[in-house]
């Protein structure tokens, strides 16, 4: 039928059928396909017969338009929708949007549609609709694209079913409330020759469900009789034939199991039951079982003597409670409000008392299944419990087991905070598993109340044993209130008893965590984090390297701690990558605690290259980052954080050399040795780079190991003895052979480099400490260069070369006593080689007067960032020099030997192996760049105790002022003129000739002679 072949206005008919579709709110599946929607929906109303549906499924490969539909048209009513809906969720189907308006429409005989009438906004009918028409809902309801053609297929098939047990139940809703209607006369007439009062209320209670209350979906009659035609046979309850109504209608298509109670059992009963038709909403259904007496006359057969006779069979109601139903005061509902004044007069209190409102504010929390099926004598007990529960935030589980159909009812009182759908998901997949449920459903009541009550079902196979004792209900109830706990609230339970962590401490950390963080570390990791950064000092770290349990091979993490503001990738990266691992992915947290400093922690995934795995010398390191155990104190646990540490905070450089961490198994300060001497090797000219050198080291982890193990045999205070130089000749033989089998000839000239560097030290501060027990954050080694190749001409008879991050430095001594000034050297690359030039030209200059010289420099080697600032740039850069500069002194006073005032004997340093013989001269100057340095190369040497005192450094506040006192060029030749005019000589009018010993780049004979014109050399 085309749209139009009705009577009434069709342009009337799209804002009444889309009346409830907000454009805003609504999937652009119906919005722009509104005209198509519309059109297939008349096209299906076109044509129906009285009392049947029509129904169609839309797919997306069939040219119509609308995508995954499903169009519905049916007489109009109750639990339509709720019912489709219903249905198709069980179908396993996801529903988009639901349109379904409600049109007065006009057939003919044959079903053809005639006229549609549109109601108003507030659905009643308008006045001018034929006195004919009928309403009918259609229903429009758009799928989720995801739904399969498998579910769809169900669809099809299931959906007529479900509309037609619907359509049983509304035309059986007469007839099944007349039912309960009529049985509450038959207990009333039973009631009046019973003392059993209960009868009565049962009857009052049937009148007020078939009220409004209850919805009735199917009404059946039982009747008791045996199993089996055998005289001693059980009895049982069957189904009385044409007694059934709605979805227990003979042959309905609902399979209902039936919850029947039998001889033994209540007036009337209330339990719970699933089905898998016509759930609108919920999916339980209520079986109210009404028990019928062999007699209602008390001069009857069998009621000598008895109360009430023997019962003969019941009558079984299946439904659902109306909303109105479920929020009745239980003060109005007959039978159970029975039961709360006795609750509450066996407590002792007044209904209207503080106490008496509290128990019946708990009595309301109840399930009504729970409120029917309990007796009055458990319902105090379970209330008497709730009430206890009080302000203590924990919770309570109260099992119950209905007898026939075996499920199991537990009602959970939880602090309303706890309660989420996270927690109630947990609660039921341990319910489930505790009790060997199938399914499981429930209903959850939150108030304003304190507490938070949850009903759970677990549905189960009839005969299957469930161990219901206290001991057993104790347990699971402590499983569950597990569950309730915050993450929050299992950090603070994990930090109970910790010392140095008070509770206060544990709460502010556990709520400052981020929610990110929350999501992916556990309470135990948290306790371990917050422990860490509560042991910080602002600006202060703490590293932790590990490997999930799961990760493949060389998949590590390494988490940061900050104390103070945050840092950036750019700082971390660089450090990260000179170990030689590969950052994938970083994680920062920001920890603002509301009565704290504010930390951040930050969780890098690494990944470590297969063959840096292959060859490294430590093959543990995979098994050490598994075991939180494993403390060696040499592990890679140790190792990489120490590592890591010490570039950060710019105690070692940040370079290529850091992989012997994970390579050669070393340790950070045994690889700044290997780099100092790699250092000095760029300063002596040799012709390989410092980055040829790093690739050769990390190419023979092997080598690089056995040099600190060479260098430590040599040097270690605490392993000297008599074994020493056989366990130091074995080591360098084994050096030898080993870089006599490397066939590269520039890997050997670096490999011996360094070997002959080792061997030619004579002493080192690598094993010196402070009074705390710390190294010294530099490192200085006095050389024998007459033993070193690669050193250029002239060799001093004495090198001290002084290395750190932030200085370099070296002190060339040509006697045993010999002094010379120390430069503030401005060229980073080869400042030994200025130094060299500066003494060669000494030792030209000063060779009768002085026959041997010393000189020294070092060069700064992190100088501040300018500012811009000319005059702060300039102090900052004099405090850097003198930072650095004591840091160069005390360098060459660690190996130098001091001499007892009192009997002149010499001390060595401690905890310094000497080679060489004793050494306790050292004299310095100033020179360039340090011209004013000398009272603090004074005050370093004071706080060594250095036998020469203020006569370590000439000049200085307590030494001569040389131009004071004329001690220059210029006041020595005043004294050369008073000579020659003692000699009746006039210097500066009469020619006259003296001898030059040195050069004229001196500056006493270069600048004198330059004061008279008459000189002749």
């Amino acid at each position: 039928m085309d749209a139009t072949q009705f009577r009434g206005d069709p342009t009337e008919l799209e804002p009444a059928y889309f009346r409830w579709i907000r454009p805003d709110s609504t999937a652009l599946t119906i919005t722009d396909r509104a005209g198509h929607i519309l059109r297939h929906h008349l096209e299906l109303a076109a044509r129906r017969a009285p009392g049947t549906v029509s129904t169609r499924v839309y797919r997306a490969d069939d040219d119509c338009g609308l995508g995954l539909a499903i169009q519905i048209v049916n007489d109009d009513m109750p639990l339509l929708v709720e019912s489709v809906t219903s249905a198709l969720h069980r179908l396993g189907a996801t529903v988009a949007e639901v349109v379904h308006p409600v049109f007065d429409v006009t057939r003919d005989e044959n079903g053809e549609l005639r006229a549609i009438a549109t109601r108003d906004g507030d659905g009643s009918r308008r006045d001018h609709t034929d006195a004919h028409s009928y309403p009918e809902s259609w229903i429009h309801v758009q799928l989720d694209p995801t739904v399969t053609a498998e579910t769809l297929d169900r669809i099809e098939q299931a959906l007529p079913q479900v509309l037609s047990d619907l359509r049983s139940v509304t035309d059986d809703t007469p007839a099944m409330v007349a039912s309960m209607t009529t049985l509450a006369d038959r207990l009333d007439r039973t009631a009046e020759w019973s003392d059993d009062s209960e009868i009565a209320e049962c009857a009052r209670l049937l009148r007020w469900l078939a009220d409004g209350h209850f919805t009735v979906l199917g009404y059946s009659d039982y009747r008791m009789r045996r199993t089996s035609p055998t005289p001693d046979s059980e009895f049982g309850m069957w189904p009385v034939p044409g007694t059934g109504l709605g979805v227990l209608r003979d042959g309905a298509g609902a399979e209902i199991p039936v919850p029947v109670l039998g001889a033994k059992r209540p007036v009337l009963r209330l339990t719970n039951g699933t089905v898998d038709s016509l759930i609108p909403g919920s999916p339980d259904l209520y079986f109210i079982s009404v028990a019928e007496y062999a007699t209602t006359d008390p001069g009857g057969a069998g009621a000598s003597g008895d109360t009430v006779a023997a019962v003969k069979g019941e009558h079984v109601f299946v439904g659902t409670f109306t909303v109105t139903g479920l929020h009745e005061n239980i003060l109005d509902i007959p039978v159970i409000s029975r039961r709360v004044h006795q609750v509450i007069e066996w407590a002792g209190f007044e209904l209207n008392s503080f106490s008496g409102q509290a128990m019946l504010e708990v009595m309301q929390t109840f399930p009504r299944v729970e409120l029917f099926s309990t007796d009055a004598r458990r319902l105090f007990d379970t209330v008497s419990a709730v009430m206890n529960l009080g302000l203590r935030r924990q919770i309570r589980l109260f099992l119950r087991q209905d007898g026939r159909s075996g499920a199991i009812y537990c009602l959970v009182y939880m602090p309303r905070d706890r309660y989420s759908t996270e927690v109630r998901l947990r609660m039921q997949d341990i319910l489930l598993a505790e009790f060997a449920g199938d399914q499981i459903s429930y209903s959850a009541r939150v108030t304003e109340s304190e507490l938070a009550v949850v009903y759970f079902t677990v549905h189960r196979a009839p005969g299957v044993a469930a161990d219901l004792s206290e001991a057993n209900r104790e347990r699971v109830q402590d499983i569950l209130f597990a569950t309730t706990r915050t993450w929050s609230d299992r950090v603070v339970a994990a930090a109970a008893g910790v010392a140095g962590i008070s509770r206060a401490v544990a709460t502010d950390y556990a709520t400052a965590f981020p929610a990110s963080y929350q999501q992916e570390f556990g309470a135990d990791r948290a306790l371990s984090d917050l422990r860490r950064l509560e042991r910080l000092g602002d600006g202060e770290i703490d590293t932790v390297l590990y490997r999930l349990a799961d990760a493949p091979s060389g998949e590590w993490r390494f988490t940061l701690y900050v104390a103070g503001a945050g840092v950036s990738l750019s700082r971390v990266l660089p450090v990260l990558h000179s170990l030689g691992v590969e950052v994938v992915d970083e994680r920062p947290y920001r920890i603002a605690r509301q009565d704290g400093p504010l930390r951040w922690i930050y969780d890098f995934a690494l990944r470590v290259p297969a063959a840096l795995l292959r060859d490294s010398l430590d093959p543990a390191m995979e098994a050490d980052l598994l075991d939180p155990a494993a403390e060696q104190p040499a592990g890679i646990r140790q190792r990489f954080p120490a590592a890591f540490a010490a570039m950060w905070f710019g105690d070692a450089e940040v370079d290529g050399l850091n992989e012997l961490v994970l390579r050669a198994g070393v340790h950070w300060r045994q690889i700044a040795v290997l780099r100092a001497y790699a250092k000095y090797l760029q300063q002596a000219g040799f012709a390989y780079t410092f980055g040829n050198i790093t690739r050769v080291l990390l190419a023979h982890p092997a080598l690089a190991a056995a040099f600190i193990e060479l260098f430590d045999a040599y040097f270690d205070p605490d392993a000297a003895g008599p074994e020493s130089a056989d366990r130091i000749e074995a080591i360098a033989q084994r050096l030898r052979a080993e870089i006599d089998a490397v066939v590269s000839l520039d890997t050997d000239r670096i490999l011996r480099a360094v070997l002959e560097l080792i061997t030619a030290t004579l002493r080192t501060n690598y094993f010196r400490r402070d009074d705390q027990g710390e190294p010294a954050g530099y490192l200085s080694f006095k050389f024998d260069p007459q033993s070193i190749a690669e050193l250029p001409q002239p060799r001093p008879r004495f090198e001290i070369f002084v290395y750190s991050p932030r200085v370099e430095g070296v002190h060339l001594r040509f006697g045993a006593v010999a002094r010379g000034g120390l430069r503030w050297s401005d060229r980073l690359e080869d400042f030994r080689t200025e130094i060299l030039g500066l003494v060669k030209a000494q030792a030209v200059k000063n060779a009768v007067i002085v026959p041997v010289g010393a000189k020294g420099g070092f060069v700064v080697k992190q100088p501040p960032a300018a500012t811009g600032d000319a005059g702060a740039d300039r102090q900052a850069m004099m405090a850097e020099g003198v930072r650095c500069y004591r840091t160069f002194i005390s360098g060459l006073l660690d190996l130098t030997d001091n001499v007892d005032h009192t009997s002149g004997a010499v001390l060595p340093p401690a905890r310094v192996v000497r080679r060489d013989a004793d050494d306790t001269y050292l004299v310095v100057a100033a020179d360039k760049g340090t011209a004013t340095f000398s009272d603090i190369a004074n005050d370093v040497a004071k706080s060594y105790g250095f036998w020469l005192g203020d006569a370590f450094a000439s000049g200085g506040s307590v030494g001569y002022d040389h131009k004071a006192m004329g001690i220059t060029a210029r006041g020595a030749w005043e004294s050369v003129k008073r000579h020659f005019q003692e000699m009746g000589i006039d210097t500066q009018a009469e020619d006259f000739t003296v001898v030059g010993i040195g050069d004229m780049s001196g500056d006493v004979f270069g600048n004198g002679m330059l004061l008279s014109e008459h000189i002749r050399l």
